[in-house]
């Protein structure tokens, strides 16, 4: 509820002291009368339009509008018994702060019309104390015309600038999240891979020992390579959080199916010319984890990467021979690889097709390519 100073000035643009004034103006005009009874009821009146002004603000639903209409019959009352106009101007303010669009319109038309006939009454009943005022008059008449209007449209505006810092807010937070995600997804497909490469070879080190010390020396500088570069691509993603070329990860893609002995065969041109950077860097990120659950999970000995560009999108297609899964297992529903790449593929507006069998996995990542413009 608002305080009762509050009322009459809040957000009007106009001093209080002429609030004020307009208050105190109509006892001006009760007391002129010569008639005692008169002056009761001009009296009664004025404190009347002030309870239900009063009323109307701190009121909800259906009473605004009966606290409304009784101050309009108020207004026309004081304007032909004591020739007070000025209670339009309270209510033309009023009327502007009302939100509903229907209640506005109709209160405003209702209120501009009795100002227009009640004044124009007492012209033309040659009321002389509204013809000594008729500049002041005029001047009221321009304000129970535009200030309704006026302050309908500033407080739409305030409204709907509100909306717009709410969603601003909404979409700072939501873009917030989605980079958490996507370093997350990012440092989790990198680190995956390159720490998938090192188990194995480390596993095939330790098995070449014996029987192949220069091997086992090789294949443990080989690992010395993989976390070095393991460690520069995540400080290169948090540092500059850089794209992927396709054509770079599926050299990578060839080492780590190389380290598990899994065959690698690449069909298609791995330079891709009408895809965008974002969605190449969503295509590599999709590769890696792809080829990492086929060396974790598949147990396949082959693997068959095919890329199929068309005049609309591009088809990276990733095949193994391996055990297949099992689409209603919890793992493969909630997993994060193949969870992050749906999520990836969604944000460029691609998809995810899944064939498996008992002989094998099937995956088609699609991602739209770049539209030339003629």
């Amino acid at each position: 509820m608002n305080k009762w100073h509050q009322i009459f000035h809040k957000n009007t643009g106009l001093s209080p002291y002429v609030w004020i004034v307009f208050c105190i103006l109509p006892f001006y005009f009760i007391v002129r009368s010569s008639s005692t009874i008169d002056i009761v009821y001009g009296v009664a009146l004025v404190l009347l339009f002030f309870t239900c002004y009063v009323l109307s603000f701190v009121s909800k639903g259906w009473q605004v509008y009966m606290w409304t209409g009784l101050q309009i019959v108020i207004s026309i009352a004081m304007t032909l018994l004591f020739s007070y106009v000025y209670f339009s101007i309270f209510l033309a303010f009023f009327i502007g702060n009302i939100r509903n669009r229907a209640g506005f319109i109709s209160l405003y038309t209702i209120h501009l019309v009795t100002t227009f006939i009640t004044i124009n009454y007492g012209f033309i009943s040659t009321n002389s104390t509204l013809l000594s005022q008729f500049p002041f008059i005029l001047i009221s008449l321009i304000v129970v015309i535009l200030l309704p209007v006026n302050n309908y449209n500033r407080n739409k505006q305030e409204k709907l600038e509100v909306k717009l810092e709410d969603a601003n807010k909404r979409i700072s937070e939501l873009v917030k999240l989605e980079e958490r995600q996507r370093i997350a997804r990012d440092l989790h497909d990198t680190l995956g891979q390159k720490l998938s490469l090192i188990g194995l070879k480390s596993d095939l080190a330790s098995r070449l020992v014996a029987s192949d010390p220069n091997r086992a020396q090789a294949e443990i500088h080989d690992v010395q390579q993989t976390a070095r570069t393991a460690l520069k691509e995540v400080r290169e993603l948090v540092t500059q959080m850089r794209g992927t070329r396709l054509e770079d990860e599926v050299h990578r893609v060839h080492q780590i199916l190389k380290a598990a002995e899994i065959e690698l065969a690449i069909e298609g041109d791995p330079k891709l010319a009408n895809t965008s950077l974002l969605n190449e860097n969503v295509l590599s990120m999709c590769l890696k984890e792809a080829v990492t659950n086929i060396v974790k999970h598949s147990e396949a000995t082959a693997c068959c990467v095919t890329i199929e560009p068309t005049r609309t999108d591009l088809a990276l297609r990733v095949q193994d021979n391996g055990k297949g899964i099992n689409a209603t297992r919890s793992g493969f529903r909630n997993g994060n690889g193949l969870k992050g790449i749906k999520e990836r593929l969604e944000f460029v507006n691609g998809n995810l097709e899944i064939v498996s069998t008992g002989q094998g996995t099937t995956l088609v990542i699609r991602v739209p390519n770049v539209v030339n413009q003629l």
